[in-house]
């Protein structure tokens, strides 16, 4: 996991570096993406509340990615009082460039899994969301318990 964590972060990095724009700015482009595809609107007030920021730095960063032409305002066609935001063509398509190879290598490497494999890493990555995010506090009693199987180099019987 930590091997694996550190190649995220420095993909990360590779790709703010590459777009030249910060973790925020990049996160802001995939909620709008992931929002586009649902077909659904996004207000400034929408991806505050995503990151977890205030309206004020929202607009400032707002400002950065319209100023750089990866996103536009516009407003809201029943609500006078709200503005929506997208992400331009520009951004799907920068996006589009940076990503891909890494989105085909990792397709790559879960071809071939066995539905018994992909169920397995399925659920200890759920185990792992669940800790890490804190979702239970620290009896972490509501994350789902591994399934007893084999025994193996990692399992709690097999270390005892």
């Amino acid at each position: 996991m930590r091997a694996y964590r550190s190649a995220e972060m420095a993909m990360r990095r590779r790709t703010q570096e590459s777009m030249a724009m910060g973790e925020n700015e990049l996160l802001v482009l995939r909620f709008l993406t992931r929002s586009a595809a649902a077909n659904s609107a996004v207000t400034p007030i929408d991806l505050a509340r995503h990151l977890g920021v205030s309206t004020a730095s929202m607009t400032a960063l707002l400002d950065r990615l319209e100023k750089s032409g990866h996103l536009r305002r516009r407003p809201h066609p029943s609500d006078r009082r709200k503005v929506l935001v997208s992400s331009t063509t520009h951004a799907d398509d920068e996006m589009r460039d940076t990503l891909t190879g890494m989105h085909a290598r990792m397709m790559q490497a879960t071809r071939g899994m066995t539905e018994e494999e992909t169920v397995a890493v399925t659920g200890f990555l759920d185990r792992m969301r669940c800790a890490v995010a804190d979702l239970c506090g620290r009896s972490g009693t509501c994350c789902p318990p591994a399934r007893a199987q084999h025994s193996s180099p990692l399992s709690s019987d097999a270390a005892a």
